[in-house]
């Protein structure tokens, strides 16, 4: 009962938590509050970020920061098409062991042994190196020869792209995909957001140092992992993971099971899906919204819940066909689409 009352006083504290996150960040960061929350979101979930936004956007401003704000050990992983995965998991040497004299092999680690990995440009690398990543991603642990290596909780990877620049690029293997609980696009800021950029860009070009600048955090690394677990013992209401399982299951372009006798404005918006989500998207709503509904103050999630985080856990795992691509359809329109036809 304690550690209950612990855990209910720990997800109370979580909005306040993401107020003063947020206080700190406008610091450097002007706007890109729904971000942020989104990142938040996937922290919290024990989840991965595949970030997308054309260059000047702070997107490694943000999430260098934001390491800060937490108090996580951070990496930044330049991804270019020379890096080789040993780059990112580390490798073995020749050293000569002072004790014995004899030359023994020691495993150095890499970059990835963080809490926070930002893989830049990810998609600059090719798939042999982008899958240097997949087994740290989902089993929280790297092999090297005969040894495995456990990484830190909580661990966090925030891969950015960029979606104009595609000379000299590798499509992201559908594995290393579905490794991401969120596909997260950062957009251009509004005027006002943009005045405010510029106006802050003079006052550090001018050196103009203010105290009140200085990043502070709120947060520790024993925290997050006990909010993590909070969040993962959240009950749900049946309604809520109905609603994004089938939700997910209409994703699929064929019936299965039960699906069979499926609406016909339900089965024309499956004509132009190629491939829908599995079963971790279904994993991947509850856990979010959950996540959601605790950073906004409230204990327990809604399906607007799941709705809200829909977007940002499918758009990357729905591959519409090219008949619906030629209508000028993207797989956020079939998203909305699918919402409306499930949400009735």
């Amino acid at each position: 009962m304690n550690d209950d009352k612990k855990n209910l006083k720990l997800l109370q504290s979580l909005k306040s938590v993401k107020e003063s996150i947020l206080i700190q960040l406008h610091k450097v960061i002007v706007g890109q509050d729904e971000v942020i929350e989104q990142i938040l979101i996937a922290l919290f979930s024990n989840g991965h970020c595949l970030i997308e936004g054309v260059p000047g956007l702070a997107k490694t401003l943000m999430i260098s920061s934001l390491s800060k704000i937490l108090d996580l050990k951070f990496s930044r992983i330049q991804f270019t098409p020379d890096l080789m995965p040993s780059d990112i998991t580390g490798t073995e040497i020749l050293v000569e062991n002072k004790e014995t004299g004899q030359r023994e092999f020691k495993y150095i680690k890499g970059p990835v042994f963080s809490n926070f990995i930002l893989a830049d440009e990810i998609n600059r690398t090719p798939p042999k190196t982008q899958s240097a990543l997949l087994q740290a991603m989902q089993e929280y642990e790297v092999t090297a020869g005969n040894d495995t290596f456990k990484l830190e909780p909580p661990f966090l990877v925030l891969a950015t792209q960029n979606p104009i620049e595609q000379e000299g690029t590798y499509p992201l293997p559908e594995a290393q995909l579905d490794r991401f609980m969120f596909h997260i696009v950062i957009d251009y800021p509004d005027f006002e957001q943009e005045k405010d950029i510029v106006k802050q860009s003079f006052i550090r070009n001018n050196t103009i140092k203010n105290k009140d600048n200085t990043i502070q955090s709120v947060i520790s690394k024993e925290q997050i992992i006990s909010i993590q677990q909070a969040i993962n013992d959240i009950p749900v209401n049946d309604h809520v993971i109905d609603f994004a399982v089938k939700l997910v299951r209409a994703s699929r372009p064929k019936a299965n099971d039960g699906d069979s006798h499926i609406s016909p404005v339900l089965k024309s918006i499956k004509e132009k899906i190629n491939w829908g989500a599995g079963p971790r998207a279904s994993q991947f709503l509850v856990i979010a919204a959950k996540t959601r509904a605790i950073l906004n103050g409230r204990l327990t999630p809604s399906v607007d819940d799941v709705i809200a985080v829909s977007h940002i856990v499918l758009r990357h795992r729905i591959l519409i066909s090219y008949s619906a691509e030629a209508d000028g359809l993207k797989s956020t329109n079939i998203i909305d689409q699918l919402i409306n036809e499930i949400n009735k």
